[in-house]
Parts: C-alpha cells; structure tokens; sequence
C-alpha cells in the first residue's frame, strides 16, 4: 500500500471532520499508518511532528506502551457492559480518582462520550437541576464572545464562534452573550489582569440583570482555544466565581481542552482557587486513546436528583457506551503516568523551553502577537502589526503555514490567522526548536 493508492480509497467512501472535501483535489490528504511519540508516520517513511496532538488530546506519545498495556489487559477481561443498573472496576476507580485530583467539592462523576456530549450532560443537567429546585423561570446561560464548547446543538448554542456557528442558528437556543476578557484587546499599558478586572464589570451587568433567569455561566478556563487561542488571567474567574455564588447562578468550567496540565496546572481552575459546580473534561482524559468524557458536580446538585421514581425527578440521559471499560483504563493509565512521572512540575521545563523558542515571533513585521499559558502557545499573524489589522480570512494565510509544516515534518493545524502548538508532554527541547523553526518558516511564506 502506498499514499496515493490509500488517498484513493479515502476519498471514496469517507467524509472528514471539518473539512471542505473540495480542497483535496488540490490539497493532499496525509493517510497515517502508525504512531509512535511525537511521530506519526505515512505509508511511504514520511514522518510528521504532532505539534498539535491531534486536535489537543495525546498527551504521553502515541502507541504509549503503558497506556497500551492498560487497553490491552482490560480486553481480556470486559470490553463492555451498560452503566444503567451495572457498574464494574475500572468505572468506579476512575471516579474515585477523578474526585481525588478536581477541586475539592467535586464530589460525582457523570460519563459520557465526548466533549460536546459532556457540555450537553452539564447544560442539561444544571437546568434540570433549577426545575426540580423549583425555579422554574431559570433556561438560560450566559457565555463568553468568541467561545467554543462543541458541535451537537446544546454545546454550540453556547458557543460564539460564527464560522461553526451561524449555518445552524436557527435550530439553536439564545444564549446571553458576554465580551470575552480576551488579553489580546487589552489597552495600552494595561495588564490582562486589570484587563480581566474591567471586562468583568460586562459579566457582572449580565448577572445582575438575568440572574432571575439563568441557570449557568459557562466558560473555557484562560484559554478559548478554538477562538484562535485567545487567553486571559486567572483573576477573571476568582470574581466569576464569588458573583455566581452571590446571584445563585451555577458555574461550568469547560476543561475539555485546557485540563489534564495544558495550562501548566492539572486543571486550569486550580489557578484561581475555584471550584466550579461542574466541571467538563475529555480529550486528554485518555491521553489521546478512546472516547470518554467526564462531567463533574456536587453532591448539592446530585441531592436535588436523589428521589422517589414516581416524583420523576431522575436524570435520564444516557449514552449506549457510558463508562466504557476500555475508555476508563486508558484514563486510569494516563492519571497514574501524571503522579508516577511528576509531569506537572516537569513539564515546567518544558514550558519554559517554548517560551523561550516563540520569542523570536515577537520581532517579526506580521505578528502581532506571541501568547502562551502552560503548553499552549499561539502566534497571531496580522496584516498590519500597528493597527492589528487582519488578514481577510478568504486568503487562508494559515492554511500555507499548514502546507510547508507538512513539507518539512511537523502537523501544524493553524486556526485561520492564529498558529499555535500544544505538544505532546514528551517532546524534546530539540523537536520544540524544530516544530518552531518549521513555523517561523511558515509564517514567513503566509505574510511575503
């Protein structure tokens, strides 16, 4: 088998995520036949650097063999069972862990596939929970501008990202929506954290208004990575935090992308001292392996649902593949490789390491500027680096840093303008200044 014979088959049965199937007639599909580190590898020896982890969620390397070792025992044991009167081993020691290592209060766990199913679980759950309190008047949630909770209709909804957003905006509930404290639109001499201070004073506006009204505020902790990785400070949520509590309104943190050490942290909450009343995560949860996510909560919430069945007061929501057997060994492999490794605090080396090898963007003519928080970094590409003046989005600038990455062995995944890298934990100092070296080098190409 070599890529085009392989390109060929693809391109006649399968449909890919996110993508405009036109652009393959020119743009060449990248089949992969394996996996191992930070490589992955086509059918013809060509290796690329996952520099993105495959859309955020390979944490330790692919083919990790003791997150191997953990799916390949648990098939010799169970590969399935419902999660609707049955439970076994690997589900309830996940939660017993999940409880340990959240924020205290986050006392029950809640599976189900994947993060916008998780963000559908949170937001079903949380207005279920004001019905069965008897606040009947709370069906809304306040959201961030420029935020990104997923695709299936609920997590959408509470979304601001047009691109995904608009084509279906008739089928979705009107969420009220809240200038985002985003540090990118910070004034002159102004620091994100007094940035964050006086944007807050718009989500306080909201919440004095339409607390009567609301159910939750949802938010992606310091980091809207699907909005072009825009990040903002700590101190945002620590003042999120006290005024839901002060207007009896839930807080969601959706950590779907930015738990797991992304920001530098386990949990990007940690960072603020908080403790959300529901917490969403997947992606990273198995280290990149198999679907599952997790919701989070309280024991105050899981009472208002502890009743007689004849009140009708349950949470019926259920996914055919909850608390998969396999999916839950894979997480329990990639939680035991963050306390056994100490990733946390070794990963600081490495967070300083990309600090120190995106600096260099900071001098160039069409970037406007350089970010990070943890293992998250993004250069923004701008047509006019005094004004910040875009580049039209019809002219895919990101799109040709994505071309010559593939060229030269590293996955870059632009969004729109905005390059970005979250790295596997095991890459090395050397393939850091590689993956960047190739993206400056793009960048160069996109704004010549």
């Amino acid at each position: 088998m070599n890529n085009n014979d392989f390109k060929q088959r693809d391109l006649s049965a399968l449909w890919h995520p996110c993508t405009q199937m036109k652009d393959h007639e020119w743009l060449p599909l990248v089949p992969i036949k394996k996996g191992d580190g930070v490589w992955l590898e086509d059918f013809e020896g060509n290796r690329y650097l996952d520099a993105i982890s495959s859309w955020w969620v390979n944490l330790f390397g692919h083919c990790n063999p003791r997150i191997n070792n953990a799916v390949k025992n648990q098939l010799d044991t169970l590969e399935h069972v419902l999660l609707a009167g049955f439970s076994h081993e690997p589900a309830v020691q996940l939660a017993e862990k999940l409880v340990s290592v959240t924020p205290d209060g986050l006392d029950k766990v809640f599976y189900a596939d994947n993060g916008s199913s998780a963000i559908e679980v949170a937001l079903k759950m949380s207005f279920h929970y004001w019905q069965n309190t008897g606040h009947k008047n709370k069906t809304k949630f306040i959201t961030l501008s420029n935020s990104y909770h997923g695709e299936t209709l609920g997590a959408l909804a509470v979304g601001d990202v047009t691109l995904y957003k608009d084509t279906y905006a008739p089928l979705l509930m009107q969420p009220i929506t809240v200038p985002s404290p985003d540090c990118y639109h910070r004034e002159s001499g102004e620091s994100c954290a007094e940035h964050a201070i006086r944007m807050f004073e718009e989500m306080k506006s909201a919440l004095e208004q339409h607390a009567h009204e609301t159910c939750a505020v949802i938010v992606e902790p310091l980091v809207q990575c699907a909005g072009s990785m825009r990040m903002y400070d700590p101190v945002y949520l620590s003042l999120l935090r006290k005024t839901c509590d002060e207007y009896n309104v839930h807080l969601i943190a959706d950590e779907i992308a930015v738990g797991f050490g992304r920001t530098g942290t386990l949990f990007a909450c940690e960072q603020s001292g908080i403790t959300p009343d529901f917490m969403c995560l997947s992606k990273g949860l198995t280290g990149g392996y198999l679907p599952l996510s997790a919701v989070m909560t309280t024991s105050k919430i899981y009472d208002a649902f502890y009743d007689e069945y004849q009140n009708l007061t349950a949470f019926l929501h259920s996914h055919s593949y909850t608390g998969n057997p396999l999916g839950c060994s894979a997480a329990l492999a990639t939680l035991d490789i963050f306390k056994q490794d100490n990733v946390i605090e070794k990963n600081k080396s490495l967070i300083q390491k990309l600090s120190q090898a995106t600096e260099q963007f900071n001098d160039h003519l069409y970037v406007a500027e350089v970010r990070q928080t943890g293992m998250i970094a993004a250069i923004e590409m701008v047509k006019d680096k005094t004004t910040r003046e875009p580049y039209p989005w019809q002219e895919r600038r990101g799109l040709k840093v994505y071309e010559h990455g593939l060229k030269n062995g590293v996955l870059l995944r632009p969004l729109g303008n905005v390059i970005y890298f979250m790295p596997p934990y095991v890459i090395t100092e050397e393939q850091i200044d590689l993956m960047v070296k190739v993206a400056m080098e793009g960048v160069n190409i996109a704004t010549s």
